[in-house]
């Protein structure tokens, strides 16, 4: 056992209150894969996101293999690997995008892909929207039941996005009798963007946290490179939100993903993410104490 592992052990061995937490990779994007493993380890976290839009090779080279073997030793899951881009925008090369990241995913043990809307102000139409939501789904969904993981959907809150609402996606796991094979991700950013509405704990397999700060921007024109660590001068309830998701019988990752330079530039990133869990942490029990 690490002892990043064994420190964690000791910390729910005493009772303090812990979420599962998670990194996705853009909390760190400097890191390569192993320090990225390192940092979850000593932050006590559950598992990683790895990402193929950052720069460089996926895994920097290194074998899905050798990574999810690493992933083992250190006792992290590899929760997610993202991701197929504008999935509701199906095709022929979709499909090959797809399978290919499948097979990584599968050989690394990642247990779902991330599967992220169309940004493009384009296919907005409702009928169109649903209807082109539900040939992804049902074209993905045999792809999935072959390498045995689960689709995870991202929908985004932008006014440009043809998946806006996570009601939308719900609806369509549910028409097509999916919910084994498809989850989708409460990202508290985009929950707020989006104009807030119904949580779904019950097919939700992700959280997303990140804190906003800025005041002086409506929050339905929020932008990806505002997202920040989360303390007290969030201004999107990323607490409560979490908070709602737990009461409601959510149970798994939740995961921090900031798009801002100021978090991505950190020359010390574990000291800043394991303050905003701590504070995340003591918030939640604060408002309950049972937890």
């Amino acid at each position: 056992m690490s002892a990043g592992r064994q420190i964690c052990r000791n910390k729910r061995r005493k009772g303090d209150y812990m979420i599962n937490r998670a990194l996705n990779h853009m909390a760190a994007p400097r890191l390569n894969w192993s320090e990225l493993l390192g940092l979850a380890d000593r932050l006590c976290c559950v598992g990683v996101e790895f990402r193929n839009d950052l720069p460089g090779e996926l895994f920097d080279g290194a074998s899905p293999q050798k990574v999810g073997d690493a992933a083992r030793a250190s006792g992290l899951r590899i929760l997610a690997l993202a991701e197929v881009k504008a999935f509701n925008d199906w095709s022929d090369a979709k499909r090959e995008e797809a399978a290919a990241l499948m097979k990584i995913a599968k050989a690394c043990g990642a247990e779902t892909v991330s599967l992220i809307a169309r940004n493009d102000a384009k296919g907005m139409g409702d009928t169109e929207r649903r209807a082109d939501l539900a040939v992804a789904l049902r074209e993905l969904k045999p792809l999935l039941d072959e390498h045995d993981l689960v689709g995870l959907i991202e929908t985004l809150g932008f006014e440009t996005c043809a998946l806006r609402r996570k009601s939308e996606a719900v609806e369509a796991i549910e028409t097509l009798g999916a919910k084994t094979r498809f989850r989708i991700v409460h990202d508290t950013f985009h929950h707020v963007v989006a104009g807030g509405g119904a949580i779904f704990p019950e097919h939700t397999g992700m959280v997303h946290i990140s804190g906003i700060v800025e005041h002086d921007v409506l929050l339905s024109k929020l932008e990806d490179p505002m997202r920040v660590l989360v303390d007290t001068n969030d201004r999107i309830d990323n607490v409560g939100q979490v908070s709602a998701l737990l009461d409601a019988g959510y149970d798994g990752p939740v995961s921090f993903e900031p798009f801002a330079q100021e978090v991505h530039v950190l020359a010390n990133p574990q000291a800043k993410l394991l303050q905003s869990f701590q504070y995340i942490e003591a918030t939640l029990q604060e408002a309950m104490p049972d937890r």
